[in-house]
C-alpha cells in the first residue's frame, strides 16, 4: 500500500462504505479548506460576481459569442485546465481543490451547463482515452479556451441505452479515413464547440469513440432547441453526412467506445453534485433573504414556523449532501495518487480512481440534483408570488434544476446501477458482502443486544450500524431469493429502488456523522457545535423512518407469511433510535441562518 494511504487507518475501496466503518480523521470536510484552496475559491466567485451575476440576461438570451468569451475568460484564469496536468497545459491541482471550483461556481445558473461539458465530458474522453499525440494537439488549446468541446452521444433512439446508437462509421476505400452518417441530440455547446466527441457504430455493430472538429465537411447542426431551462446553454441536434473523419482521430479502440462513454460520465455525475449544491447554498441565502424582507401579518415571513421549517431543511439537506461529496472527493485523490505511486500516468491514475468509486459518483448524482430539486422549489414557495415571475431569480433556478435529475444517467438509472454494480461487484470478490450479510441473519436468531451506547455520538454509531444492517438483511435475502430462482430483480425495479434509496440515505447519514464528529474536535467554526448536532439529529430521525419505509416495501414485495414476519421484526430491531423534536433542533438551525442572513455553513 503507498504511503498516501498508509497516513490513514485506511481508504475504503468503492463500495465497502457498506460494510466497513469510516473514522472523522480519515474523512475531508470543506471546513479544512488550505489558503490556497480559499484563494482560489474566492477568485471563482469574484468571476461570478464580475462575469456571470451581470450578465445573467445575456447569457440566457444566447448573445453569440457570449458565453464562448466566458470559457475563454475562464481558461485565461487556468479554471479550465485546473484538473490537467501541466505536460498538457493544465495546473495539475488535487481533487478537493477542483471540488471548491465546481461548489463556487455552482450559482452560475445555465452557463455551469456550458463549463462542466467543456471540462468534463467535452476534454475528460481525450485526456483519458487518446494517444499522446491527440492529448498534446487538443488538450492545452481547449484548457486555455481556445477550443471548446462538445459531447455526442445520445440519440433519438438511445438515450438511457446509449450502446444502441445507431450512428455508422465504416472505413473509407483508401484507409485513411472514417466516414459518419447518422444524428446526435441533446447536445450541450454544438453552437459553439470547436471538437466534438461523437460516438458511432463502425461496421455497424463496434461502438467506438471519435473526436470531430467542426469544419469536417459533411457535419451540420439544428437549430436551437427550446428548452424548459437552461435556456443560457447551447443545446441542438448534430447531424453527419458522409462525413470522413480521419482514422488517427479514433478515440482509444474500436469497438471499446463504451469505456469512454461511461467512464467520462462517472466524472461527469461527481461535478454535477457539487455545482449542485454550490447552487442550492445560493438559493437558500435567496430564501433567507427574502423570508426577512416579505412583511405579513405585520411581521417578516421568517418568523413564521413554516418558513423556518422550509429554511431549515434547504440548508441541513445541503449540508448533508456536502458531507458526502467532499467525503469522496478526498477519497478519489487519495485514490489517484495511490495509482501514481503505483506507476501509473497521471490520466490512468485519475481514471482508475473514478472507476473505483463509480457507485459513489452515481450516490452524489442523485443526491446532488434531488438536493437542489428540493432547495428551488421551496426557494419559489418562500417567494410566493415573486417566485413564479421572471422578474426575480427564484423561477429560473427552478426551471434551470429540473434537467440534472435527467441528464449524466437518469436518476433512475443511476439507482439501477448502483445495485447492480454492487451484486457485480460482490460477486467478483471486490466486496464481501456475504459474510456480514450472513451476520445479520445469524444475529436475527439471537436475542437483541442490551448493549449501552456510549460517547457524544454512540446513538448516530449504533443507527448507522442498523442501517447496514437493514441494508445487508434486505438486499441478501433479495439476491438469495433469486440465486434461488424464486425472485428476478431485472424485472423488480422497484425492490432495486429501495435497495438504492437505502444505500443513498445511509452514505449521506455516514458522511454527516463523519464531518459533524471531525468539526467537534475542531475550534473557530462559523456555528456553534449545537447547530451542527441539530442537524446531525434531525437526519437520523429522518433516516430512520425512510429506512424503516423502504425497507419494509422491498421486503414486502419478496417474503410472505413467518418469514416477512421475522423480517420485519428485525426491522423493527434496527429502527431504535431515539425520536428528536425535530421541530426545536429546525428552529434552531433556522435562527442561525435568518441571524446570518444566508446560508452559513
Amino acid at each position: 500500500m503507498s504511503d498516501v494511504l498508509v497516513q490513514k487507518s485506511q481508504v475504503l475501496k468503492g463500495g465497502e462504505f457498506l460494510v466497513k466503518s469510516s473514522l472523522p480523521e480519515d474523512t475531508f470536510i470543506p471546513e479544512e479548506i488550505n489558503e490556497d484552496q480559499r484563494m482560489i475559491y474566492h477568485m471563482v466567485r469574484d468571476f461570478l460576481h464580475q462575469e456571470i451575476f451581470p450578465n445573467y440576461h445575456r447569457i440566457e438570451k444566447q448573445e453569440p459569442g457570449f458565453s464562448a468569451s466566458l470559457l475563454e475568460k475562464m481558461g485565461e484564469l487556468g479554471l479550465l485546465s485546473a484538473h490537467i496536468p501541466e505536460a498538457y497545459g493544465g495546473m495539475g491541482l488535487d481533487t478537493n481543490t477542483n471540488t471548491f471550483i465546481g461548489d463556487a461556481l455552482g450559482p452560475a445558473g445555465s452557463f455551469t451547463v456550458s463549463f462542466a461539458a467543456h471540462i468534463g465530458i467535452g476534454m475528460l474522453p481525450i485526456f483519458y482515452f487518446g494517444t499522446e499525440a491527440q492529448k498534446l494537439h487538443y488538450l492545452p488549446r481547449l484548457g486555455s479556451g481556445e477550443l471548446k468541446a462538445s459531447y455526442c452521444l445520445t440519440e433519438p433512439g438511445s438515450g438511457s441505452d446509449a450502446l444502441a446508437a445507431k450512428t455508422r462509421a465504416d472505413l473509407s476505400p483508401d484507409g485513411k479515413h472514417y466516414i459518419l452518417n447518422g444524428q446526435k441530440m441533446w447536445i450541450s455547446n454544438a453552437g459553439f464547440a470547436d471538437i466534438f466527441i461523437v460516438f458511432a457504430q463502425v461496421d455497424g455493430d463496434k461502438f467506438t469513440g471519435f473526436i470531430v472538429e467542426r469544419d469536417t465537411p459533411g457535419f451540420s447542426l439544428g437549430a436551437e432547441e427550446d428548452k424548459m431551462g437552461i435556456k443560457g446553454s447551447s443545446t441542438r441536434q448534430v447531424f453527419f453526412e458522409n462525413c470522413p473523419v480521419p482514422a488517427e482521430n479514433v478515440l482509444g479502440e474500436i469497438g471499446k467506445g463504451h469505456l469512454i462513454a461511461f467512464n467520462a460520465l462517472n466524472i461527469g455525475r461527481f461535478k454535477l453534485c457539487s455545482l449542485s449544491l454550490g447552487g442550492a447554498k445560493m438559493c437558500n441565502t435567496r430564501s433567507i433573504e427574502y423570508a426577512k424582507e416579505r412583511v405579513q401579518f405585520k411581521q417578516p415571513i421568517a418568523n413564521f414556523g413554516a418558513i423556518q421549517y422550509k429554511l431549515a431543511e434547504q440548508a441541513i439537506r445541503t449540508f448533508a449532501g456536502e458531507s458526502a461529496l467532499y467525503r469522496v472527493s478526498d477519497l478519489l485523490e487519495d485514490m489517484k495518487n495511490h495509482f501514481l505511486e503505483q506507476g501509473d500516468d497521471y490520466a490512468q491514475a485519475q481514471l482508475k480512481a473514478a472507476e473505483e468509486y463509480a457507485m459513489e459518483c452515481a450516490i452524489l448524482k442523485v443526491v446532488g440534483s434531488e438536493v437542489l430539486d428540493y432547495v428551488v422549489d421551496e426557494n419559489v414557495q418562500v417567494h410566493g408570488g415573486m417566485g413564479y415571475s421572471e422578474e426575480g431569480t427564484a423561477a429560473r433556478a427552478y426551471r434551470d434544476a429540473r434537467i440534472n435529475r435527467i441528464y449524466e444517467g437518469t436518476n433512475e438509472i443511476n439507482r439501477l446501477l448502483l445495485v447492480d454494480m454492487l451484486f457485480r461487484r460482490a460477486l467478483k470478490g471486490a466486496i464481501d458482502i456475504v459474510g456480514p450479510a450472513w451476520e445479520v441473519q445469524k444475529e436475527l436468531a439471537s436475542m437483541p443486544s442490551m448493549e449501552k451506547v456510549e460517547g457524544p455520538y454512540g446513538e448516530e454509531e449504533r443507527a448507522l450500524r442498523d442501517f447496514k444492517k437493514i441494508i445487508l438483511m434486505t438486499a441478501g435475502a433479495a439476491a438469495k431469493m433469486q440465486m434461488d430462482g424464486k425472485l428476478n430483480l431485472k424485472e423488480e425495479q422497484e425492490i432495486v429502488m429501495n435497495v438504492a434509496d437505502m444505500m443513498i440515505d445511509t452514505f449521506v447519514a455516514e458522511s454527516l456523522l463523519l464531518r459533524v464528529q471531525k468539526l467537534s474536535g475542531m475550534s473557530s467554526l462559523p456555528v456553534s457545535q449545537e447547530v451542527y448536532d441539530a442537524m446531525l439529529r434531525t437526519v437520523f430521525h429522518d433516516t430512520t423512518a425512510k429506512m424503516n419505509k423502504n425497507a419494509t416495501d422491498a421486503i414486502s414485495s419478496f417474503a410472505e407469511g413467518d418469514l416477512l414476519r421475522t423480517f420485519l421484526m428485525g426491522l423493527k430491531r434496527y429502527t431504535k433510535y431515539p425520536p428528536v423534536n425535530v421541530r426545536n433542533t429546525r428552529r434552531l438551525v433556522a435562527s442561525k441562518l435568518i441571524e446570518a442572513g444566508g446560508y452559513c455553513f
